[in-house]
């Protein structure tokens, strides 16, 4: 007899608990967070794509420096170091924007 009461109780306090579930509204207090950090995740993304196409497009721009010999050694660095700013300069704006 007492394992009769006993398992009555389990399953009317099971009946309970899952009965009360569907009462529960959905929250949604980080939905918006998580989406400002995906944004801020992408922008930071492109940018970092911006700043190594950059760095791709500067070293190629050396290369074909040094073979046009129209410039010296230093003043091919120098290119390639302001083609590199210019890439750093794009990627800071494209994360303000």
């Amino acid at each position: 007899m007492r394992s009769t009461i006993g398992s009555g109780v389990i399953v009317l306090a099971l009946a309970f608990a899952v009965g009360s579930l569907p009462g529960l509204t959905p929250s949604y207090a980080q939905t918006q967070g998580s989406d400002r950090r995906q944004d801020r995740r992408d922008d930071r993304q492109d940018a970092r794509d911006t700043r190594q196409t950059g760095r791709e497009d500067a070293r190629d721009a050396k290369v074909d420096c040094k073979k046009d010999d129209n410039k010296n050694r230093a003043e091919c660095r120098q290119d390639k170091r302001n083609s590199k700013q210019d890439a750093r300069e794009s990627a800071r704006d494209q994360k303000k924007d």
